[in-house]
This record gives structure tokens, C-alpha cells and sequence, in this order.
């Protein structure tokens, strides 16, 4: 055998020295998990020292290896201190890295951190970058989205898209009423009222809300401006849907939304001739 002859020391040296080689050399044959892993927000995939697979990137102060690398984009390196046989060690940023001030903090070079719900941020080498943790708030929202606004979600940090399809003209007209005529308090609270507004000694103030020739009816003894919107567009484009409208003739002239039901045409209907 190759080993006699030789103290029981020099064998258990060499015996050692070849595990911790297989275990830090690679593979002959890569074998990658099937589904790319999905990395934490602010960690990037990146090749293992092997060259093998696609690995999430390890960060300031973890843990490395050749098969779990530390993010060199951010100027990490996974530090084996001075054991040179390791196949284990942390990472650290390079010593030739510059820290960052941000918010009168000062972070280290490749150090992540949040000054934010929304964003996460990295010092690489005095420069700090960010990226965005809701991309949604930057993307557009899906097509054919009625009235699409972001709001707020309760316990979550990241606004959301939201369809809002009740959003419709009894809102649009409460909103003209008020700041899209840029209407001062007075005109504002007058107009809500359904009231004229007295300018000139027997005259009467034309709000832009009514058009030079305004197509109303006035009730004298209310006072009351009726105004009512075109019913909507069905909701359905087929089978049964509903259609609104804002008016306010009622005996309190309030504006109201009224609901009827509509039918473009039957649902699976191929003859565009019987449309109703």
C-alpha cells in the first residue's frame, strides 16, 4: 500500500488534506436544481465558483462558500481568513471599497440596508444604489382597468393597482363641482346647494358648470338646478349587466345614482343583427 512506511501523523495529514480537497474542488458534472431559486428583494442571482449554477448571492456577514458565492457586484468577497485549506467563510467587503453616508449614517462598502419600506439600498465603493422593493407602484396597470388609482393596503407597506369600476360619473361630477372648476369656498358651497350666485343688482353669476347656455330646468320654488348625466355603458357586454346615471331631480335635489339593468346581447349570441 501507499501508506506504509509512514507515520501514523504524516497519514492522517494526508488523509485530511484529501477531504478538504474534495469537498472544495468541483463537481466533474453540474447538476442544478430544475427551478431557478427566487432570491430576497435586493439579492441578485450570480454563477457559483464553479461556474455551475445559478445561486442566490450571499450578502455582507454571511456565510460562503465556492458553492454559495458572495455578491461581487456589491464588492464582496468571501474572506477564509487564514486558514487557506477553509471551505467556508464569511463574507466581507474589499479592503479597497469606500463606505457611504446616506442619511447621516455612514454604511460600509457592499453593506445593504432599508431607509424605507420601499426601497433597498446598497453602498458599493462610496456610491449608494437602490432598488425599488414595489414594483408595482412603477408598472402600469393591466388594460381594459377602469379608473385605475394606487391605494393604500392595511398592514402593507406597498401601494396597490385597484380596478374601480364605482368610480364613475357621480364621482366625475362631484369633482367638477368642486376642484376641477377651481371654484373659490363660496361659489363651491353655493353651487353644492344648487343655488345662484348674486353678482350684480338684479343679476345673476353664470357658473362654467352650467355653460353659457345652460340645458336645465329650474324648479323656482326649490331653487333646485336639475341636472342628469346619460346612462353609462352596460357593465356586461354580454348577459345581464347594470347601467348608472347621477341626477338630482328628486324633491331633496340631491345627486343620486340611479341603477337600472341592461342587456348588450345574450351571452354565446353570434348573430350581431339581433343586438338590442
Amino acid at each position: 500500500m501507499a501508506f506504509l512506511g509512514m507515520s501514523p501523523l504524516l497519514i492522517v495529514a494526508i488523509l485530511t488534506g484529501l477531504i478538504d480537497l474534495a469537498f472544495s474542488s468541483c463537481p466533474l458534472v453540474c447538476q442544478c436544481p430544475l427551478e431557478v431559486p427566487r432570491c430576497a428583494p435586493g439579492v441578485g442571482l450570480v454563477l457559483d465558483s464553479c461556474g455551475c449554477c445559478k445561486v442566490c448571492a450571499k450578502q455582507l456577514n454571511e456565510d460562503c462558500s465556492k458553492s454559495q458565492p458572495c455578491d461581487h457586484t456589491k464588492g464582496l468577497e468571501c474572506n477564509f481568513g487564514a486558514n487557506s485549506k477553509a471551505t467556508k467563510g464569511i463574507c466581507r467587503a474589499k479592503s479597497e471599497g469606500r463606505p457611504c453616508e446616506y442619511n447621516s449614517r455612514i454604511y460600509q462598502n457592499g453593506e445593504s440596508f432599508q431607509p424605507n419600506c420601499k426601497h433597498q439600498c446598497t453602498c458599493i465603493d462610496g456610491a449608494v444604489g437602490c432598488l425599488p422593493l414595489c414594483p408595482q407602484e412603477l408598472s402600469l396597470p393591466n388594460l381594459g382597468c377602469p379608473n385605475p388609482r394606487l391605494v393604500k393596503v392595511p398592514g402593507q407597506c406597498c401601494e396597490e393597482w385597484i380596478c374601480d369600476e364605482a368610480r364613475d360619473t357621480f364621482d366625475d361630477m362631484e369633482d367638477f363641482f368642486s376642484k376641477e372648476l377651481s371654484l373659490d369656498a363660496n361659489e363651491g358651497e353655493l353651487t353644492s346647494k344648487n343655488e345662484f350666485v348674486p353678482i350684480l343688482k338684479g343679476g345673476h353669476k353664470v357658473l362654467p358648470v352650467f355653460g353659457s347656455n345652460p340645458q336645465v330646468h329650474v324648479v323656482e320654488t326649490q331653487k333646485c338646478i336639475v341636472q342628469t348625466t346619460s346612462w353609462s355603458q352596460c357593465s356586461k357586454t354580454c348577459g345581464t349587466g347594470i347601467s348608472t346615471r347621477v341626477t338630482n331631480d328628486n324633491k331633496d335635489c340631491r345627486l343620486v345614482r340611479e341603477t337600472r339593468i341592461c342587456e348588450v346581447r345574450p351571452c354565446g349570441e353570434t348573430n350581431y343583427s339581433q343586438l338590442k
